[in-house]
């Protein structure tokens, strides 16, 4: 880089952090933006949930089926159904069992009549968000710092792309077609700068949410290590829970009010009413009934739901311990995480969120095949390179092979016997088995070849799934209602419809084009 001008050190800059890492950023981009639905996707894995239909008498039809499932248990947690999530799931522990994320006990209830629904072993949507910041099948801490680096790579990448092209927003309104490099470059320009706020603002939020992992020095200073300190002090994650009275043995049984005015209230007081509702001591003196927000809307708590409590035998509203003020920095890092995890949203928020997703992973797409394009005809005229081959191979089969092992992931949740041991694992096995056969088809097959046979694949696989899904479970997806099963299998057929598209536009030999047309083939296309 010595002897570079500004521009040409960050051109050098955006080119080799945006190849080496590339390929991790186009799956976590892609993996991240399929998040944004991982509620509604993980309902869509789960067909025996589907007939759940809630109304308004639901929350006091599962409290009271509560008391034959969890007799005698310390505490009842209910997640009320929602628009994302028709279904009721439950949870409860046992006298002297210790609250934990993994422990108690759980069902998943029908709305409409608090039977248990025995849904399909499953990871859902779950898997993907995971794999998003976590990969998978390593220890969870290096996968973070991997992730990590990553990020820190995409924000390099996206601040060094802005200096070097000095005339990109203005290129953005210039798309030239079979124009070969000109034409790739100016996608990759217009997918960035179309949603270039959005890449900033989630590749940045995404830093600050493992910043403590990444640069945990100052807290560690002044805090001498205990982070649950620093997060208990500042009113974030780890600090202390609202806690139930607590009675010395099983206290005495007593009737419990009814929840109607309780959830009337969290109705007046919040705009999407009760959420979730927990209940300490069920079924004695010492009951407290606390309702959870449903969603919030504030971008300054994470997400964090607003609170109720009430006691539960008199029905009186009792008063919330008050929670330290967030301060200014505190504000700022709770803006920006809320923004990436988005857990405030409503459903149109998230699906402009979800189309920025895929522009930038299309971004990031176009950029690796840009890679290739801009060295082909140098490559050519040396007879071939190991190392262009290479990334030829490492492009088709992550930005074509991602969404086969996603359709594989998904085919295998519709097809795996439901009562089969280790499900949930053979559908994430099905994930990998099929990515690792789209690198070994890449290494197989021309370059051009394995782009049109991948990208085909993908549109069978997707939208075959919405026809499968309606011929295996025609009551779910007709019944009134059905909107957020209707959204999925849109989404999949609008996915399969480009992946279509794509394998369409390289179904011609470039020997077989109008003469016109040959002087650009090698670079318009993403095959030799």
């Amino acid at each position: 880089m010595k002897g570079l001008g500004l521009r040409q050190a960050n051109a050098w800059l955006h080119t080799w952090s945006g190849l080496l890492l590339g390929w991790l950023l186009y799956a976590i981009f892609a993996t991240g933006t399929v998040s944004f639905f991982r509620d509604e996707l993980s309902f869509w894995m789960k067909p025996e949930l589907h007939a759940s239909r809630p109304d308004e008498g639901t929350a006091a039809r599962v409290l009271g089926a509560m008391a034959d499932y969890a007799p005698g248990a310390s505490s009842w947690q209910i997640s009320l159904p929602d628009e994302r999530n028709p279904s009721v799931a439950v949870q409860w522990y046992a006298q002297g069992e210790r609250p934990s994320k993994g422990g108690g006990s759980r069902l998943v209830l029908d709305a409409a009549t608090a039977q248990p629904l025995q849904a399909r072993d499953t990871r859902g949507g779950d898997f993907l968000y995971r794999f998003h910041f976590e990969l998978y099948g390593m220890p969870r801490i290096a996968a973070r710092w991997i992730v990590g680096v990553a990020t820190m790579f995409m924000l390099v990448a996206i601040v060094s792309g802005v200096i070097t092209h000095k005339k990109i927003f203005t290129d953005f309104f210039t798309f030239r077609r079979r124009k070969g490099q000109r034409s790739w470059m100016d996608a990759h320009n217009a997918l960035a700068v179309l949603a270039l706020p959005f890449h900033l603002m989630i590749t940045y939020s995404g830093l600050l949410l493992l910043m403590f992992m990444l640069m945990p020095w100052g807290v560690q200073s002044a805090y001498q290590g205990d982070l649950r300190a620093y997060f208990a002090e500042r009113g974030g994650r780890g600090a202390a829970q609202v806690a139930a009275p607590q009675a010395q043995g099983r206290a005495a049984p007593a009737p419990q009010a009814p929840v109607g005015p309780m959830l009337a209230q969290a109705r007046a007081a919040w705009p999407a009413g009760a959420g979730g509702i927990s209940v300490m001591q069920p079924g004695t003196t010492q009951a407290v009934v606390e309702l959870r927000e449903g969603g919030s809307t504030s971008l300054l708590d994470r997400g964090r739901a607003q609170r109720m409590r009430f006691d539960g035998v008199t029905g009186v509203r009792l008063p919330m311990p008050a929670e330290p003020a967030p301060d200014g920095v505190s504000m700022v890092y709770n803006v920006f995480s809320s923004l990436h995890l988005l857990r405030f949203a409503g459903p149109w928020l998230r699906w402009l969120f979800f189309a920025s997703g895929l522009l930038g992973t299309a971004m990031v797409a176009t950029g690796l095949v840009l890679w290739v394009v801009k060295r082909l005809p140098q490559r050519r005229k040396q007879g071939g390179h190991a190392g262009h081959r290479l990334v030829e191979c490492l492009n088709a089969a992550t930005v074509a092979g991602l969404p086969v092992a996603m359709g594989a992931y998904f085919w295998a949740n519709r097809l795996l016997p439901v009562g089969m041991a280790g499900r949930a694992d053979w559908e994430i096995t099905s994930f990998f088995a099929a990515w690792a056969a789209c690198l070994a088809h890449a290494l197989l097959r021309s370059h051009r070849q394995a782009w049109r046979e991948q990208l085909a694949a993908v549109a069978v696989l997707f939208a075959g799934l919405p026809l499968f899904s309606f011929l295996a479970y025609p009551h779910s997806h007709l019944a009134a209602g059905s909107w957020l099963l209707a959204g999925v299998d849109a989404t999949l057929l609008a996915l399969g419809a480009l992946a279509a598209a794509g394998a369409w536009t390289l179904r011609t030999p470039v020997a077989a084009r109008p003469a016109r047309q040959r002087e650009h083939a090698a670079a318009n296309e993403v095959a030799a």
